[in-house]
């Protein structure tokens, strides 16, 4: 059997809401779109407040009713909001964020997070606004990064909604789904929840006016991925990579999701992590462990410009899992680099902004 939208939504049709004795569409208590993976569907349902008498009945009706007209082997997630706690729609979040940019990587253990804390410090320093959002639901690292483990978001009232108060650090305002899980517990969530999470830590929080809004996103090509494309009008993105054959061939995965013809985000330019090693006993030595120019090489074939080269540096290490990253000690070789890293995303993403319009967001199309 097939699932479609248009099943779901006949479906929620039977389900007649007490609260305006209409059914769950005319009510137009469905969001977003449906999201439909084999057999399992998740989707999203609007109340009109967490306190909603007709609540927990309404969502085991329309639970049935899916069971009941398509199939009892579907697997059902309700997420829920609130007409009280609304978050703007897709493209009209965040109006006060002038640059949005994604941090990503084709693979895992490149340093993509470690590129990202630091570079949102840099910018920092360099005297920008900065926020800093930890994408990777399942295997969060900043709060770690920033020394804040056992930081608590706050609430806060704004405009008649109730928001989370981002933790600020180094002149960072940063979220992770770090600060509201067991740390020592796996995540053990369906795709939909992790959206829905993560859509939370953007559109449900106070992050103010920013002049770079860092995405830390997680590595491969994903679930997540797709979210952030069709939720905001991402800047431009920065690929991550050691100069290693396997590390460059997903790299090449990376550019091409966002230079897919549905996607057309900008690549702002690729920075070579773990690009060589120099010992602190003979600085002047440069050991290539992964290869040499391997990034640098990929930049030119792509079009793209190298932004950076850091070595690999026992102290970049240390520092992040101390919570006190590199580019925080700027008279360090490391603290430059980044430094130098964060002027450099300045200089493109200004040229980005001069030369291409405003990215649009991925639509989202139901048929």
């Amino acid at each position: 059997m097939t699932l479609y939208p248009k099943l779901i939504t006949d479906a929620l049709a039977t389900v007649i809401y007490p609260g305006t004795k209409k059914n769950l569409i005319e009510s137009e208590m469905l969001a977003d779109s449906i999201r439909i993976d084999g057999m399992t569907v998740s989707f999203t349902l609007i109340f009109p407040r967490d306190t909603d008498p007709f609540l927990k009945s309404t969502v085991k009706a329309a639970e049935a009713a899916i069971h009941y007209h398509i199939s009892p082997d579907v697997q059902v997630t309700i997420n829920l909001e609130y007409k009280s706690a609304k978050r703007p729609e897709p493209g009209k979040m965040l109006p006060q964020v002038k640059n949005v940019i994604a941090v990503s990587s084709g693979k895992g253990g490149v340093g993509k997070s470690t590129v990202s804390a630091n570079l949102a410090i840099a910018l920092a320093k360099l005297g920008y606004k900065v926020g800093l959002l930890d994408c990777d639901i399942f295997g969060p690292s900043m709060p770690k990064m920033f020394g804040v483990e056992d930081a608590r978001p706050c609430g806060v009232e704004k405009d008649g909604r109730n928001l989370i108060e981002p933790i600020e650090k180094y002149g960072v305002k940063m979220l992770s789904i770090g600060f509201f899980v067991d740390p020592d517990k796996a995540t053990l969530w369906r795709g939909g929840m992790a959206t829905s999470a993560l859509k939370q830590l953007i559109g449900d929080a106070d992050w103010g006016d920013l002049d770079y809004f860092i995405l830390d996103t997680p590595p491969g090509t994903s679930d997540i991925h797709l979210t952030l494309l069709q939720t905001l009008a991402i800047t431009g993105a920065v690929i991550v990579s050691t100069p290693q054959k396997v590390a460059l061939a997903d790299a090449r995965k990376g550019i091409d999701m966002y230079r897919n013809d549905k996607v057309n985000v900008p690549i702002l330019g690729l920075i070579e992590n773990m690009a060589y090693f120099t010992p602190a006993e003979l600085p002047e030595n440069k050991y290539y462990i992964f290869g040499k120019d391997g990034c640098k090489n990929l930049a030119a074939e792509m079009g793209c410009p190298l932004l950076a080269q850091i070595p690999l540096v026992q102290s970049i290490c240390e520092s992040g899992d101390d919570g006190a990253p590199a580019a925080t000690k700027v008279d360090t070789v490391t603290g430059q680099a980044f430094l130098s890293l964060a002027q450099a995303v300045v200089t493109v993403t200004n040229r980005r902004n001069k030369e291409k319009p405003k990215t649009k967001i991925v639509q989202i199309h139901n048929n």
